[in-house]
């Protein structure tokens, strides 16, 4: 069966990986994004590989860009979707920098108040049960300074997906998957600089995460053989999550961070 999928944020990274999975198995595949240069390209280059793949434009942290979208994708498919990826999130910094209320908010908007939305939005228009999958990440459960807006939005994004599978029982099920260290590589435009070898090393996998990693997770959680599986959150980071370092462990030392005033 071929399916509509819906991902925000799929123009660059793991989001445009996770489009290129669905695509290629025949899915009809919506690109919501902001970046219209990039959207486009990759819109055309997958039309090129004969790959139903939609770009749509706009920011959506703006609750209209959400419903102007809502009501192409329904009346160029009235029967419905099938699945939608909350991929979409920036990171602009925390409390020690220029990250400023607004900015703050804005990544909220984006991260936690655009999923709800689009749940709204799409609920009463699943082909069968439907399934959603949220993009939080490890920095949910654990943090490297000045990275509060990023993962506030992360936190918001792993409760919402709990009470979104509640609240969509029968409707949809939800599901969220927190990546940890993630070399996005050639799914993003930006110079790809490969992690050096103690990276690699670190990981009880003994190797970095890549976007396929992520991609093959989020199929995996909209296949409805899968359905069980609904309201968890699978951690996918190669095992750093478990992994104990002290002071002197590892050859690491702690240095306090040097705090310079204006």
């Amino acid at each position: 069966m071929r399916r509509t999928i819906i991902v925000t944020g799929g123009a660059n990274g793991i989001g445009r990986c996770i489009t290129e999975h669905f695509a290629s198995e025949g899915d009809t595949v919506y690109i919501l994004d902001k970046e219209a240069k990039q959207t486009v390209l990759v819109a055309n280059e997958m039309q090129h590989k004969g790959w139903n793949v939609i770009g749509y434009i706009g920011d959506i942290a703006d609750k209209q860009t959400l419903i102007d979208f809502a009501g192409q994708v329904l009346s160029e498919h009235p029967e419905g979707i099938h699945c939608i990826i909350n991929n979409a999130c920036l990171m602009p910094g925390g409390v020690l920098d220029g990250c400023e209320y607004e900015d703050f908010l804005y990544v909220q908007r984006v991260g936690v108040a655009a999923p709800f939305m689009l749940a709204k939005l799409f609920k009463d228009h699943f082909v069968g049960l439907g399934s959603i999958v949220n993009i939080s990440s490890t920095r949910a459960f654990q943090s490297q300074s000045n990275t509060e807006s990023y993962t506030a939005a992360k936190g918001g994004i792993t409760a919402l997906t709990h009470a979104l599978a509640v609240s969509l029982s029968g409707i949809a099920r939800v599901n969220s998957i927190a990546p940890g260290w993630i070399e996005t590589g050639t799914h993003q435009e930006a110079a790809f600089v490969p992690s050096n070898e103690s990276d690699y090393l670190q990981h009880p996998s003994q190797r970095v995460g890549n976007s396929d990693d992520i991609a093959r997770a989020v199929t995996f959680l909209c296949d409805e053989r899968n359905s069980f599986i609904n309201g968890e959150n699978i951690t996918i980071d190669g095992g750093m999550n478990k992994l104990m370092i002290y002071h002197n462990d590892c050859g690491w030392e702690y240095k306090a961070p040097i705090v310079t005033q204006s």
